[in-house]
């Protein structure tokens, strides 16, 4: 067994696990050779996956590396022991508890956590602590879903799993990018749809890579979904495609949400012009949603990261329940979840208006977890959510907040302030595996966390299954496990006796009796046939969905039987009135929308690591209309300011067609770590948030965007990572051996003393200069017995005038440069042919877009077959297939014209 002090040894092994990533929960098998080498491949045996990996997932074994680890504990950038740093925080928490009461301190905690660590902290704020003020990234992505489940379901349950979406004849995707952010997910849809002939829907602004293995895509209004589902309920009662017997026996609130619909969506005209689409699309979409007998609809943050998202749930809901398309296979609402353990955090009490097992705050509910953990102050009221939270430290009345396994001075919006409330705070504690992140910064102690591969628990996917997460290699330095730290710091606060864990398995068989105490069916969460699993049994434990109640079975698909956990039994329908996105729009602004990437993950402090996930979009790109672009003078390729009431960036840009006329599309994943100025959360304001979740709308902020037209530009490739230093433009991303930092800015070119600070790669420079030209080239090399190695290079010109990056990477990655490679380096050329593959399309075998457009002209490919045979692009995780046939189709575009 392993805990949270032991390490991970012995001779080779296998160990299943789960995957950090999306809440798709793969299962992976780690592969532990016996000098500590590390492979992966999927498990074929979990059932979220069957063996599939999508790139992040099959690229883990390149984060494994010890570069940029937190190994001890520190009090203001100085190590200390352990004892030190936890008596720290425990005095420092306890005095401000003494002198402002329970109220003045927070956790912001995090889905990256597992079960277990999420467990014992909410049971340390709201038992004993006794205030509510825990809250999680999670309320960033999936609190407007948990609103709308218990409003509809009387549970914060999704209803089926994932074996529905190969049993649907029909798959609506709702502000879900299935294929970038659920790969796997979107391979099992694409495999159901060459098996059996479902047929795919996606309703989102922006053409995203699902787009291309749909039927039917309704670019509609960004905002405009809770109008759209409003419209499809009318309709549907309309034409008669109500299931009276299911609303008879089994739901309640029907015709006060009809009545609703109606007023806001009287016909399908209204309905279209409101959402930007032509009435034919919305009729077409309509009459096959009647048509279809299975039908599962999917959304994700499209629809959550909005000020109306929890009605937008719920006008989800309502179709489902009015026509009965719930509890059977292939049928049912879908909310498909952004982190590997969202729902796990939800279950043990992770939000701040939630208690442990699925409970609130009634009076009774507070008394049974009260009782069942023999907590001498519990919470009685919900505590802040995030948003409040941090304006709260910013105004002084949180004197004292700890930050676990997650980095809210980036992804939180209006990031300035949540940096503002830090700077100013009295006690910052930061949980983390990474030392140098944007919030550990304003970290007064720092405590070493352990990373993916060494943590041991549970976490749960986005259909309720339940796995676990094993450790298979030690924890790096003095890291530890988080249940583990935050149980020594309850001890020294006093409460040893509620605080005895030694191991993972004791707190999750605490945390399934507590889900059955008093339950009786009541709630949808329990897991009480675990609550005597001894330790060899929760080792061994193989992955299943809850409920899983004593004395009965795992139960996959809920409500079958027409039970719903609302306090009648019944399901209930809500009346919901669409509202006009609330943003003003000024003159020449453009709605900013932000999310993710394929190949990169939350701040990038893992997948950053990796140099062919980095290579897919090696900078942080502003997605832009054509029309929008020439309207601005943009060009694609060029740089771009975008600003907002909350503040500015740079970035790339990119002008594609995909991007809806009117709107931009910017990632979330860089932070000041990885480029100067493009950190989505400092652009997004915190104003607009959902009035029942509390979740920030991320999807609608007003921008203007300008072109940034730059007197010079740069590149840096260097073995150790830098930031520079200058009020232009740069990015940073991991290559083979190194790192390579693109930048760009404007005036004289700067000495790169003062603006590359921390560049001290050693060696001998040499430099070329040229004063004319306006360039400048250094590079820093490294004698030894074998020859000389390349340190570092830098090469500065006017705007455009740079030689290709591919093969100096080259050169960095190499033990050693030879002489007709040293004689090139200065002059920019390399020595010989060199193959350019130009940005990646293939992580898994660095296929990039040159390549494949040299290869289709060539050899005449014509489809993503083809293309597999020839280059083996597409044939490994399948992540970049849909990328594969745009470009597969743009190819043909051209030969035609």
């Amino acid at each position: 067994m392993f805990d949270g002090t032991e390490p991970a040894s012995g001779p080779e092994r296998e160990v299943r696990t789960t995957c950090p990533y999306c809440g798709v929960g793969c299962g992976v098998i780690a592969r532990v050779a016996a000098d500590g080498a590390v492979s992966l491949r999927g498990d074929g045996d979990h059932p979220a996956n069957r063996g599939r990996l999508c790139s992040k997932g099959s690229a883990l074994a390149d984060t494994l590396v010890p570069d940029g680890r937190l190994l001890h504990p520190e009090i203001d950038g100085r190590r200390i022991s352990w004892d030190e740093a936890l008596d720290a925080v425990a005095r420092r928490f306890s005095d401000a508890i003494a002198r402002h009461g329970p109220d003045s301190v927070a956790f912001y905690v995090s889905g990256q956590l597992l079960t277990e660590d999420y467990y014992v902290a909410n049971k340390l704020m709201k038992g004993f602590i006794g205030a509510a003020n825990i809250d999680t990234n999670s309320r960033l992505c999936m609190a407007s879903s948990v609103v709308g489940h218990k409003r509809g379901f009387g549970a914060d349950a999704v209803p089926g799993s994932y074996e529905d979406f190969e049993q649907a004849d029909l798959v609506v995707l709702v502000g879900s990018n299935l294929a970038w952010c659920h790969p796997v997910l979107n391979q099992r849809l694409l495999a159901a749809r060459a098996a059996r002939g479902t047929r795919i829907v996606v309703i989102d602004p922006r053409r995203t890579d699902c787009v291309g293995n749909a039927d039917r895509h309704l670019a509609l209004k960004a905002g405009s979904d809770a109008l759209l589902f409003n419209g499809l309920l009318a309709h549907l009662a309309a034409g008669g495609h109500a299931d009276a017997g299911f609303l008879a026996a089994h739901a309640d609130g029907a015709e006060a949400a009809l009545a609703a619909a109606r007023a806001d969506a009287p016909d399908i005209a209204v309905v279209a012009r409101r959402c930007g689409l032509a009435e034919a699309e919305v009729a077409a979409f309509y009459g096959e949603f009647a048509a279809t007998g299975r039908v599962v609809t999917v959304y994700s943050q499209g629809v959550n990261q909005s000020s109306q998202g929890s009605d937008t749930v719920n006008a989800i809901l309502n179709v489902h329940f009015l026509t009965g398309r719930i509890g059977r296979p292939g049928c049912g609402p879908f909310s498909v979840t952004g982190q590997p353990n969202a729902m796990g955090g939800r279950e043990v009490g992770g939000l701040a208006n939630q208690l442990a097992a699925h409970m609130g705050f009634t009076a009774a509910e507070v008394d049974r977890v009260g009782r069942f953990w023999k907590a001498p102050r519990m919470a009685a009221k919900p505590g802040l959510k995030a948003v409040d939270l941090f304006r709260a430290i910013e105004r002084g009345t949180v004197k004292a907040v700890w930050i676990m396994a997650t980095n809210p001075a980036v992804s939180m919006p209006d990031a300035s302030r949540v940096r503002r409330a830090l700077a100013g705070c009295e006690t910052v504690v930061v949980s983390d595996c990474i030392r140098d992140t944007d919030s550990g910064r304003f970290a007064h102690i720092r405590l070493p966390a352990r990373g993916w591969s060494e943590k041991d628990g549970t976490v749960t996917n986005s259909d309720r299954t339940v796995s676990r997460q094993r450790a298979f290699r030690a924890g790096e330095g003095e890291a530890r496990a988080d249940w583990w730290i935050v149980t020594q710091v309850a001890r020294r606060m006093g409460f040893a006796e509620a605080f005895p864990y030694e191991s993972a398995a004791e707190i999750f068989r605490e945390h399934a009796a507590l889900s059955a105490f008093e339950n009786g069916g009541a709630r949808a969460f329990d897991i009480g046939a675990l609550a005597a699993v001894d330790a060899a049994a929760y080792d061994g434990l193989a992955p299943f969905p809850w409920p899983w109640r004593a004395g009965g079975q795992a139960q996959q698909r809920l409500y079958g039987d027409g039970r719903f956990h609302t306090g009648h039994g019944r399901a209930q329908l809500l009346p919901v009135t669409a509202t006009e996105p609330p943003r003003s729009l000024p003159d020449g602004a453009l709605l900013l929308n932000s999310g993710r990437l394929r190949d990169q993950w939350h701040t990038m402090t893992r997948t950053g690591l990796s140099p062919r996930l980095s290579a897919h979009a090696p900078e942080p790109c502003l997605d832009v209309h054509p029309a929008d672009a020439a309207a601005r003078g943009l060009g694609d390729g060029g740089l771009a300011r975008i600003t907002t009431t909350a503040g500015e960036a740079l970035a790339r840009v990119r002008v594609t067609a995909a991007q809806g006329e009117g709107t931009v599309f910017l990632p979330m994943h860089w932070t000041d770590r990885f480029t100067g100025a493009c950190v989505v959360g400092r652009l997004v304001d915190d104003e607009a948030v959902d009035p029942h979740s509390g979740q920030p709308d991320l999807k609608r902020m007003p921008a203007t965007v300008q072109p940034y037209s730059p007197d010079w530009t740069a590149f840096l490739l260097a073995r150790h990572p830098v930031e520079p230093a200058h009020g232009g433009y740069w990015a940073r991303r991991a290559v083979t051996g190194g790192h390579l930092v693109e930048m760009a800015g404007r005036g004289a070119i700067p000495d790169p003393a003062a603006w590359l600070p921390g560049l001290d790669p050693g060696g001998t420079p040499v430099e070329f200069r040229d004063e004319a030209r306006g360039s400048l080239r250094i590079a820093w090399m490294e004698g030894g017995p074998d020859g000389e190695r390349l340190e570092a290079c830098l090469f500065v010109g006017a705007a455009g005038r740079l030689p290709p990056r591919d093969w100096l990477a080259g050169l960095l990655a190499a033990d050693r440069v030879d002489d007709g490679a040293r004689a090139s380096l200065l002059a920019g050329r390399a020595p010989g042919a060199v193959v350019d593959e130009g940005r990646i399309v293939c992580s898994c075998f660095g296929v990039g877009i040159k390549r494949l457009a040299s290869a289709i002209r060539d050899r005449r490919l014509t489809s993503v077959e083809e293309i597999g045979a020839a280059l083996k692009a597409g044939t490994n995780c399948g992540s970049c297939v849909p990328e594969l046939k745009e470009v597969l189709r743009h190819a043909h575009q051209r030969e035609v014209a």
